[in-house]
């Protein structure tokens, strides 16, 4: 596929950065105003270009990962010549209905929301689209499959898979840093806390995915009677582990619904 990628931020660039390292057979254009810290993307076969408008007739998929500000400036710039193309937009806020009155009806517009992971085939890319570009959604759908999972959602859950699916790397992020912080404490240098504190995240995330079972299940695996899991399980809920994540999560959500 030819894939259009207008916004060479760290969402824009971690997406062309997955399609070159998981996606075979794409010819992939990034666009954006100051180039000079992306230039070595011409490195693994990205074209990169100032001029929003850079190879976009060829196009079959645009994807914008830009501001909402800069959402109309760049429409105006490109509309005027492309027509009957697929626009993927990961413009946080942005509707479906909103961008589709804005491309009209010759363009398909599809709404996404990846995060960061792209680039390492881990992001998980929630889809939302209308009944009627179906077809031309699941190309898209195809695309960011190859860049980790792409769960088709209902549009009016867009916002909530923004907090945790985006803003859920922090989270999970934050996590990894306490427990290497603990383990500091516990005996390690920092390095290697933080190694074995990523590298089990990372595990315990494949258990689910590969088994595809409740989490509590897998944690039934690792906890003995009396023994060190349970305690130090229980104390974590004694002072609001679960619920002070699905709050700050909750808080998130009412953040983006203003």
């Amino acid at each position: 596929m030819k894939v259009h990628i207008i916004g060479g931020g760290n969402l824009g660039v971690s997406i062309a950065l997955g399609l070159t390292r998981f996606s075979k057979d794409n010819q992939i254009t990034v666009t954006r105003r100051n180039t000079t810290s992306i230039l070595y993307l011409e490195e693994l076969g990205v074209t990169v270009s100032k001029d929003n408008k850079h190879n976009i007739q060829e196009a079959d998929v645009i994807i914008l990962t830009i501001k909402p500000y800069q959402v109309n400036t760049v429409l105006a710039e490109i509309l005027p010549v492309i027509s009957n193309k697929v626009i993927a937009s990961g413009v946080s806020g942005l509707s479906i209905e909103a961008l589709q009155n804005k491309i009209g009806d010759s363009n398909s517009a599809i709404r996404i929301m990846p995060n960061i992971a792209a680039q390492f085939g881990a992001s998980a890319t929630c889809i939302a689209f209308n009944e009627k570009h179906q077809e031309q959604a699941q190309n898209v759908v195809s695309l960011f499959q190859d860049l980790g999972t792409a769960p088709i959602i209902d549009e009016k859950l867009m916002d909530a898979a923004t907090v945790l699916a985006a803003s859920g790397t922090a989270f999970a992020l934050r996590y990894i840093r306490a427990s290497m912080q603990a383990g500091i404490e516990i005996g390690f240098d920092w390095k290697t806390a933080l190694a074995i504190s990523a590298q089990t995240v990372k595990g315990a995330a494949e258990m689910i995915l590969e088994e595809n079972i409740h989490p509590e299940q897998l944690i039934d695996r690792v906890t003995t009677p009396q023994g060190c899991t349970i305690a130090g399980l229980n104390e974590m809920e004694m002072h609001g582990f679960s619920s002070s994540l699905i709050r700050g999560i909750k808080t998130s959500l009412k953040q983006i619904k203003g």
